[in-house]
């Protein structure tokens, strides 16, 4: 059977407002060739599952994707197989689960304690800007060992780069940004690795350059750049989009009140509601079949993790908020060889740190009344502000 077409969809709808347009692909057609895209949306859970396991059927390569332009670099994104391993096992021992949690877990704690500290009494504040865009971007300067990078710039060149790489439209000016975005990093990477040459360090920019066997220096770069790119956004939006969770369900807020420890199953319920990242690419390597679709050798299929996280056959009503569901799993974190690589360090951060102390200080939080919260993004999604009361 043929692949659907649709030369209507635009990538504007996408961005606004996908949930609803994948519903209806899940039912209707779970493969569909999108003109706008230039690719073919796959929304099923089990399909995209498949997909992301066997990479030498479906690679990693997307030829035509943004982010190559964007990062100025092929990524290790967009690579596979010991090309791949190679340049994610560089940077790997500084996020893995024991560094995280005898050295980062330490700084991030108190991190959090001068952000929280920051929050004044029965105020009304954006958390996006107070507290969960600036304490992401501090963590990730800390763990990537560019701690001269301020706040502003770090959530600034994360949003340069994250905007370039999701520029599907391939419009001039992400890139332009991107383009500054980059001058400005590799500037920072210049200045801060004289520091840790041959310094027994912690951070990945550390941990890369006194490997036993480095890496070349222009991977070390496009590394560090990933990690600014996801390593904002994903807990910047897990933090904000749990919290409206929670907020907008009074009876499992007051659970996780009672028991902090279910904050943690608050941020995998919040990042399966609304995935960060929503979207992955995968080039097709030989004439294959899906669900009864004929899919092309040469074909650019755009696995879609957000639908996958809402397939009906995998959870019900996947639409609310519920972090009690009995099926918690999900694709937010990806799956396979790209599965996410600061999986461990995004759970010390929001869900063991900052949500318990959040709570802790300001038990009686709540949204405030009379302001939305305004949602966005196709490739990356959350909240794109998120107004509170702060009381006790």
């Amino acid at each position: 059977m043929q692949l659907p077409l649709d030369t209507q969809l635009s990538i504007a709808e996408l961005t606004d407002n996908p949930y609803p347009i994948y519903k209806v692909l899940r039912s209707e057609t779970p493969l569909l060739k999108v003109t706008s895209l230039g690719r073919t949306l796959v929304t099923k859970f089990k399909d995209i599952q498949y997909i992301k396991m066997h990479p030498e059927l479906f690679s990693s390569d997307d030829p035509n994707t943004p982010m190559e332009r964007a990062f100025e670099a092929k990524t290790l994104m967009r690579r596979d197989g010991e090309d791949h391993m190679r340049l994610r096992t560089a940077m790997m021992p500084a996020m893995g689960p024991a560094r995280v949690k005898k050295v980062w877990a330490q700084r991030v704690n108190s991190i959090a304690d001068e952000f929280v500290e920051r929050l004044t009494e029965g105020a009304t504040v954006d958390l996006f800007s107070a507290f969960a865009g600036p304490f992401s971007a501090r963590c990730v300067a800390m763990v990537l060992g560019i701690p001269k990078a301020s706040d502003d710039d770090i959530q600034r060149w994360s949003q340069a780069l994250i905007d370039g790489a999701g520029n599907f439209g391939l419009k001039d000016e992400p890139f332009e940004k991107a383009y500054v975005a980059n001058r400005e990093i590799n500037a920072c990477i210049d200045d801060a690795q004289a520091s840790y040459k041959a310094h027994d360090e912690d951070s990945a920019l550390a941990v890369q350059l006194n490997a036993a066997t480095p890496i070349e220096k222009e991977h070390i770069v496009s590394n560090i750049k990933i990690a600014i790119g996801g390593g904002i956004n994903e807990p910047r939006d897990a933090i904000l989009t749990t919290l409206f969770g929670l907020l907008s369900n009074p009876s499992q807020l007051a659970e996780a009140k009672n028991n902090p420890a279910l904050f943690l199953r608050a941020f995998e319920e919040g990042i399966r509601w609304v995935a960060p990242i929503q979207l992955s690419s995968r080039r097709v390597l030989e004439d294959t079949e899906i669900r009864g679709f004929d899919v092309p050798a040469g074909e650019v299929v755009m696995t879609v993790q957000a639908s996958a996280n809402h397939d009906e056959e995998e959870f019900e009503d996947g639409h609310l908020f519920n972090m009690f569901r009995d099926n918690k799993r999900h694709q937010s974190f990806g799956n396979g060889p790209h599965f996410c690589m600061g999986t461990h360090l995004s759970r010390k951060m929001v869900g063991e740190i900052a949500l318990p102390k959040l709570f802790e200080r300001f038990p009686n939080m709540r949204l405030a009344e009379d302001q939305t919260v305004k949602w966005r993004g196709f490739g990356f999604r959350g909240p794109l502000n998120l107004p509170v009361v702060l009381e006790r």
